[in-house]
């Protein structure tokens, strides 16, 4: 009855005429999640950065569409041969929000900040790593790293990055100032997040986008009315219902890929989920196809490791332990759990590959002699349960942020896992200064996490979105979340 409904409100809206696009500055983007706060230096979620990066805060650089490195608040960089010092020169007659200029000393204060003790921001090591900073005039910033980073440019580009005013850094969370195009008009609670274009911004003559409003709509249906009715311009539906958005002339399916490792996390401190047996017999216990199929619709690529198979030093790791339930059976009973292992499977609300995903992943473990416990929880709740305190089992999330893996390598983080071997090899490709020696660290580092069995590693997650017919610049690949309304604009 649901996909009838959604096939009738489709044919019945291409029926009624919309205000001609070209008339339109303003945007409405449907999100499934409300963030937890405003500063995206301090938050796990990516509903942060989706809604402020490049909107609300500017990096001294950023990522493209296509993901390549461009300049931001720094209009041009050099770098030495060592990779271990960065002149950065910055742009000129740029405002924050408030008001205040902004100069070399908002770049040294932030980064310090970053790195201080009591430092929330989730890429704190980015920043620890930073011997000295040094400010010789209002326009250069010079930092000398402790250890090259070969990432670092575009780091620098991500939201952990961002560059704040100290006299708002406080309130950012809440009232968030920046320098980017767009300053924080209002949020509802529950509803939404509002941004106008700032008077401040060195280049607003040139944005076509001049409101942008980010509305919070975690149900599926509820989205695709809006989008029907024309409050939304740009969201996300459940794969099963594209096709019916392609009825008509009102709306462009847009394709794409993201860097969300989606994975069955896996608490490896856990007296069973420590054997590395008891992780094998996870691992072929899954069936990554079936999967795909069931929760996303055909939409994801498998993956056997921590890594996005768009990168250039990908390997494709997926048959290191491949589906075979009966092997699966035999390692748990090796394990010393012959007659079935109970385990809690905590989910978060993400119908598509948490809820959906969760279920299938639950009868492909029960098939292999395990004894899953479905729990679904709200995301304050897998955050502090979770992410914070470790009181889990086996959860399912997707990990969205680029070039990620370096994640395996944190002392306390909620997988439990520690290896030494690892932590050197991840060090040695980050701190890698010729390319070919850098692919040879990180292919070496996603053996290592394969082999262990770290986590269920199950799918990429492709990035789907329907639009409004009209509406330009929306990336198809997400290197990055985010939402970059200034390079967006409506067709005539």
């Amino acid at each position: 009855m649901k996909k009838l409904f959604v096939a009738a409100a489709v044919a019945s809206a291409v029926l009624v005429p919309i205000a001609a696009q070209a008339e339109k500055t303003s945007f409405n983007y449907g999100m499934r999640l409300e963030p937890p706060g405003l500063d995206p230096r301090t938050g796990a979620a990516a509903a942060i950065s989706r809604i402020t990066l490049y909107n609300i805060y500017e990096g001294l650089t950023r990522i493209a569409a296509d993901g390549s490195v461009k300049p931001a608040l720094a209009k041009s960089w050099t770098v030495s041969p060592d990779g271990l010092v960065y002149t950065f020169n910055l742009e000129q007659g740029v405002k924050f929000h408030d008001g205040s200029d902004f100069d070399a000393s908002d770049v040294k204060y932030t980064f310090e900040e970053n790195a201080a003790e009591n430092s929330k921001n989730k890429r704190k090591g980015r920043f620890t790593n930073i011997a000295s900073i040094e400010t010789p005039d209002a326009k250069t910033v010079i930092l000398t790293l402790k250890e090259p980073r070969g990432d670092f440019l575009a780091q620098l580009g991500e939201s952990t990055a961002v560059i704040v005013d100290p006299d708002s850094d406080g309130s950012n969370a809440t009232k968030p100032v920046g320098t980017g195009p767009y300053k924080f008009q209002r949020w509802i609670k529950g509803d939404s997040v509002k941004l106008i274009a700032a008077d401040t911004y060195r280049d607003r003559a040139n944005l076509k986008i001049k409101t942008a409003t980010f509305r919070f709509i975690n149900d599926s249906a509820a989205r695709m009315a809006s989008l029907l009715t024309g409050d939304l311009d740009l969201t996300s539906v459940p794969n099963e219902t594209l096709e019916q958005f392609k009825i008509g002339d009102q709306f462009t399916i847009i394709e794409g890929t993201t860097n969300g490792e989606t994975i069955l996390g896996t608490n490896n401190k856990h007296e069973a989920l420590s054997k590395l047996k008891v992780r094998q017999a996870i691992a072929h216990a899954i069936n990554r196809k079936e999967i795909i199929d069931g929760a996303m619709f055909g939409y994801g690529t498998p993956i056997g490791s921590h890594f996005a198979p768009h990168h250039p030093d990908y390997l494709d790791l997926t048959a290191t332990y491949p589906y075979d339930p009966a092997k699966s059976k035999a390692l748990l009973a090796e394990a010393g759990y012959p007659n079935g292992l109970e385990l809690s499977l905590k989910l978060p609300p993400v119908d598509d590959y948490a809820r959906k995903g969760g279920q299938i992943v639950a009868s492909q473990l029960e098939k292999a002699g395990f004894k899953i416990k479905i729990e679904n929880v709200d995301w304050p709740k897998w955050l502090d349960e979770v992410y914070k305190n470790k009181n889990y089992d086996l959860s399912i999330v997707s990990h969205v942020e680029p070039m990620d893996i370096n994640i395996y390598t944190r002392k306390g983080y909620y997988f439990n896992y520690e290896n030494a071997a690892l932590n050197k090899v991840i060090n040695e490709a980050e701190t890698a200064l010729t390319p070919v020696s850098r692919t040879a660290k990180l292919q070496e580092a996603q053996k290592i996490i394969a082999k262990d069995a770290v986590n269920g590693f199950l799918f990429q997650l492709a990035a789907v979105q329907v639009a409004r017919k009209g509406l330009q610049g929306v990336w198809s690949d997400w290197h990055i979340f985010a939402t970059d309304v200034a390079r967006m604009s409506w067709e005539d």
